[in-house]
């Protein structure tokens, strides 16, 4: 998957949130396989010890695993403090909490939609993203310096006919929040970029896009320049890249990861 000898995050301490599957744990893996020592965070402890028996197999770093909510500040800022006092300090962020599916209707319309619904998409796909920064920030700060990279999707660029108005809402959200907070701790040496995936084959999506019928799932491939949908490994590729010294002089940008699409 990555040279062993290309040691991007060589001595770094990378917090990943939804760490336990899809493109943040292709995400830890590359960062693990360069060197990096891997935090994980996610609400599903049989994948984050799995994940964690992986990493330690394929790497030396010093990797942990953390069992928590990322929607819960109490959980974070405990979280965070621990990683602060077991490491030193925190040179990566990766905020991979949020998705569509998490009500029953992924694609619904704003008609469709019930208040708690909506709600319920805002608040999974923003306040983590927003609670592990405001935790991590004035550690970054302190040190001088770090990387944060956020997911936003394609949906917030307005352009996913499969997905609901509020995922496409939320989504915009981190995307206006990723620039605006990039101008807030610029002056700090932190930089701040997120990533709009297209469709993306997770664990999670690859269920749903089997239950789809063949002709819309036909369709979505033509649809694509590149002739397939994305992989983890397609996105996580690109996370990585802005969560190195090879993008040092990036920030506050959103970069569309979606196959030409």
């Amino acid at each position: 998957m990555t040279d062993a000898t290309f040691a991007r995050f060589r001595g770094k301490v990378a917090l990943i949130s939804g760490a336990g599957a899809g493109i943040c744990r292709a995400s830890a893996v590359i960062i693990a396989a360069e060197g990096g020592n891997v935090v994980a965070v996610d609400i599903n402890q049989e994948a984050l010890e799995g994940l964690l028996q992986s990493l330690n197999a394929m790497s030396e770093g010093e990797h942990s695993i953390y069992c928590a909510d990322a929607l819960e500040q109490a959980e974070v800022d405990a979280v965070v403090a621990d990683v602060i006092d077991r490491y030193g300090r925190i040179d990566i962020l990766i905020n991979g909490v949020g998705g569509s599916t998490i009500i029953a209707n992924s694609a619904a319309t704003a008609d469709e939609l019930t208040m708690e619904e909506w709600q319920q998409v805002l608040d999974f796909n923003l306040s983590g993203t927003f609670l592990f920064c405001h935790a991590v920030i004035p550690h970054m700060t302190r040190q001088g310096g770090g990387k944060i990279v956020n997911f936003a999707s394609i949906a917030g660029r307005g352009k996913s006919a499969s997905s609901s108005s509020a995922y496409a809402a939320a989504k915009g959200g981190i995307i206006a929040f990723t620039t605006k907070l990039a101008l807030e701790v610029g002056p700090s040496g932190i930089n701040v970029n997120a990533i709009a995936p297209s469709a993306t084959l997770t664990e999670r999506i690859r269920r749903h896009w089997e239950g789809r019928p063949a002709e819309l799932r036909e369709r979505a491939v033509t649809g694509t320049p590149l002739g397939r949908l994305a992989e983890p490994i397609d996105q996580a590729n690109v996370v990585c890249f802005l969560a190195s010294s090879h993008a040092d002089f990036v920030t506050g940008v959103t970069i569309d990861v979606t196959g030409g699409a």
